[in-house]
């Protein structure tokens, strides 16, 4: 039992900061140096108010962060906890001109340069800095407590680095320079906000810390000037978190539908693709529950619409209000439209296109193949029973009357000797029964030279002997 006690004891001693504290006069001369803005101090502010708006303006998360590590903004927050903390007036009042003259110069400064910038289109960098939300407000506490315990250590290591990073101070300030040199001003409230919470809580977690280390008092206050101290420090802090806890659990309810929709548009939408029409684009609006969904090619039947919208509810999604929008022109007018499903749908109209003409040709070559082969079964039959017969042409063809047209076929015969008339009748008649009853036009013509000459002969013949028995 004792052992365990001893195991217990050490973990706790391994969290205790008192055997690395810093002197406590050496604590207090570092946060005073840092609180006053003159001279290196201002210059730096200045150059980093500047770095971080040309992040900004560029969406570069690199640069952003080199101004977070160069800016020495976090001094005088710092300065005003421990100054409550130690009951240091001078401190605090110090702490509290630098700083506000502090964030005059950054937003001046980013002001400015947005104003005078050619570029300005908020990139994702400064939008994410105008939603602020209790995740703010934990990690501007946590970051706030990281900070004054690595002051008070005599091991700080790259800690303060990395709690100027973690908490952001300088994006917000120059977003919300951003917002009036543009003139939004909710991006300068959203902005603006963002830095008081860094603000308030940084200067909270110092002034926890602080007591909780027991640092020495300069000035014994009153017990009614600490009690009223203490309520203002409250009113401040559940005024400055209330409004982040509304925005935190509107961010999680968004993420919750965003998570929804996504499932919707990946289960049926994606899976389950509508013939002969492509989804070009897909837009979710959490914050008014709304899908808009935007097709091309074909129009989308009334039926399919409705059996899309009935299976929302199968996600969560009752709520929802689903938009379908038909035709590649819903597209012309949004700034967010991606190039490549334009593109694509450009690529697949043309596609549609080419295989509707090589479905015509194929068509028509289908057409000529079936000519061939019924030509060629006819004449097989047909030499079968005429072996004069040399060979067949058959060609389709439409007949021309007053009133309608009809179907007919063009035949021309080649027989090597004399087809007599009445083998020619019934070849036609034959011919005619074999095309299923529609009109046929015969051409007969013998390859036999003699033939013609026998005909020839036969003919004159002829009308020599009625020329003969003429009697007038």
């Amino acid at each position: 039992m004792e052992r365990l006690f001893d195991q217990i004891r050490k973990i706790i001693d391994s969290f205790r900061l008192k055997n690395e504290q810093e002197d406590f006069e050496v604590i207090a001369s570092n946060i005073d140096s840092g609180v006053v803005f003159k001279g290196t101090n201002l210059w730096i502010l200045v150059f980093a108010v500047f770095i971080c708006s040309l992040g900004l303006n560029v969406n570069s998360a690199a640069v952003v962060i080199g101004a977070m590590l160069v800016s020495p903004i976090m001094g005088p927050i710092i300065g005003m906890g421990f100054g409550i903390a130690t009951t240091d007036l001078g401190l605090l009042k110090k702490a509290l001109s630098n700083y506000l003259f502090a964030g005059l110069v950054g937003i001046i400064a980013s002001t400015l340069y947005f104003s005078l910038t050619p570029i300005n289109v908020a990139q994702t960098e400064m939008l994410a800095r105008t939603s602020p939300n209790v995740y703010d407000v934990l990690i501007a506490f946590f970051g706030g407590l990281a900070g004054i315990i690595a002051i008070a250590s005599k091991m700080k290591g790259n800690v303060i680095p990395g709690v100027a990073i973690a908490t952001a101070l300088m994006p917000p300030l120059c977003t919300a320079g951003y917002g009036l040199a543009t003139f939004q001003i909710e991006y300068f409230l959203g902005a603006f906000y963002l830095f008081f919470i860094n603000t308030v809580f940084i200067s909270l977690a110092t002034l926890v810390t602080a007591r909780i280390l027991k640092f020495p008092q300069k000035a014994n206050l009153d017990t009614k000037i600490a009690k009223r101290t203490n309520r203002i420090i409250f009113v401040i802090t559940i005024l400055t978190i209330i409004p982040s806890i509304y925005f935190g659990y509107t961010m999680v309810q968004q993420d919750r539908y965003n998570q929804k929709a996504e499932e919707f548009l990946k289960s049926e939408i994606a899976t389950h693709p509508i013939p002969n029409v492509y989804l070009l684009d897909q837009e979710v609006d959490a914050a008014n529950q709304k899908i808009t969904l935007t097709y091309g090619g074909e129009l989308i039947p009334k039926e399919d619409q409705e059996g899309i919208k009935r299976k929302l509810p199968i996600f969560h999604l009752e709520n929802t209000t689903l938009e379908i929008r038909q035709g590649f022109a819903n597209l012309k007018d949004k700034e967010d439209v991606n190039p490549l499903a334009a593109e694509l749908m450009a690529q697949k109209q043309q596609i549609s296109s080419i295989k509707e003409e090589l479905n015509v040709k194929n068509s028509n070559l289908d057409s000529i193949q079936m000519i061939r082969e019924i030509g060629g079964q006819v004449y097989k039959e047909l030499k079968a029973q005429y072996p004069k017969v040399s060979s067949l042409t058959m060609q389709p063809g439409v007949k021309h009357t007053d009133s309608i047209g009809t179907n007919a076929w063009l035949v021309q015969i080649c027989h090597d000797s004399l087809l007599v008339k009445e083998d020619r009748n019934r070849i036609q008649s034959w011919l005619k029964a074999r095309v299923n009853g529609e009109e046929v036009f015969v051409n007969f013509n013998s390859t036999d030279t003699t033939v013609y000459k026998k005909i020839k002969m036969s003919r004159f013949e002829s009308l020599f002997d009625r020329f003969k028995n003429f009697n007038p």
